[in-house]
């Protein structure tokens, strides 16, 4: 099923969201919300991740297409249907001291773009859909896209910390970037 997804100012967007127990990870109604989240990410052409409070959930889960990990997007890539990458109660152990300012929008933030530092190089732990532990680390776009969501599970949307702030049809007036 294809999930809403929340729009700023709606409140959930703004709680800390809830841990999982890590016994609660294969029960049926987790792995619903895990599949319709997928459906609803791959449903998007613009979007590379998606947060349980993105769909109404103030659970600590967010999704990552595996098209992240693509060293270049295009407009081909966006056409295949990609994996996504399920990451419950993330933390991020790592940051890389080095930053760099990167173009950022949000599902739950429609039409609005910002630049935004992020760290260059994250460490992430969290759990996977079958309740196995992992760690990974990530660089790129894959990175910025863990911090992001990260943000999501803590209340925090990029537009709190987004410098140059525009929406779309203001950048393509100006001409601006699109990534």
């Amino acid at each position: 099923m294809i999930l809403k997804i929340l729009q700023e100012p709606h409140k959930i967007l703004r709680e800390t969201a809830q841990e999982i127990k890590p016994e609660e990870i294969k029960s049926k109604g987790l792995q619903d919300l895990l599949k319709d989240m997928s459906q609803t990410l791959a449903a998007i052409d613009i979007g590379v991740g998606l947060a349980a409070p993105q769909v109404g959930k103030p659970l600590r889960i967010f999704l990552v297409s595996e098209e992240a990990l693509a060293a270049k997007r295009d407009k081909r890539q966006t056409q295949k249907n990609w994996k996504h990458l399920v990451f419950i109660n993330p933390e991020i152990t790592r940051r890389s001291r080095e930053k760099e300012l990167l173009s950022e929008g949000c599902l739950s933030a429609d039409k609005l773009y910002g630049r935004i530092e992020r760290a260059k190089r994250v460490v992430v732990q969290a759990y996977n859909e079958e309740g196995k532990k992992f760690r990974r680390s990530a660089s790129g776009l894959f990175a910025q896209v863990i911090q992001h969501e990260t943000d999501h599970l803590n209340g925090i949307l990029f537009i709190d910390k987004a410098k140059n702030l525009k929406r779309l049809d203001e950048k393509a007036e100006n001409g601006a970037d699109e990534n």
